[in-house]
Parts: structure tokens; C-alpha cells; sequence
């Protein structure tokens, strides 16, 4: 699974730096490291919605604070699921 993090300015603004930290600490402390890559990319176009990050082909909005909802249910949830 590949989830890339727009770096670009206005993410960067809007915490991509806090969002990529706190990804980084949820796939060690889950210990999915060998499943799932993280890539940084600017500007992916969806500057309006916050944090672009795509999970794959799927884009999502993300702020600080919604990002481990959003790991539990996208990265663990569609791990979950490739596994099945």
C-alpha cells in the first residue's frame, strides 16, 4: 500500500509535517512498516480540502487531528481487507 502526503505549501501550512510524523509513528507502532510506503509529492491539486493524501489511487482531506481515524480505518482497514 502506498500513501503519499502532499508536501506542497499550503499542506505544509495546513500540517502535512504533523500528519507525515504521526503516520510514521502509527506504522512502526503497528508494525506495518513492510506493507505500507509513505512518498511525499507537491501540490496534488485539492489545496481547498486541507492535507491531500492518497491512499493508492483514493484521495482523502486530512488534518492533524483526524489523521489516526483515518489510519485505523484506511491503512489498517484496507490492510485488513487485502489480506482477506
Amino acid at each position: 500500500m502506498i500513501v503519499t502526503i502532499c508536501i506542497g505549501s499550503s499542506c505544509h501550512l495546513k500540517g502535512s509535517r504533523e500528519i507525515v510524523h504521526t503516520l510514521e509513528s502509527l506504522i512502526k507502532e503497528y508494525k506495518v512498516e513492510e506493507q505500507v510506503q509513505l512518498t511525499g509529492s507537491f501540490c496534488m491539486g485539492e489545496c481547498v480540502k486541507g492535507v491531500c493524501v492518497k491512499v493508492d489511487d483514493k484521495s482523502y482531506s486530512l488534518n492533524p487531528s483526524n489523521t489516526k481515524e483515518f489510519f485505523m480505518q484506511e491503512v489498517l482497514g484496507g490492510l485488513e481487507n487485502e489480506c482477506h
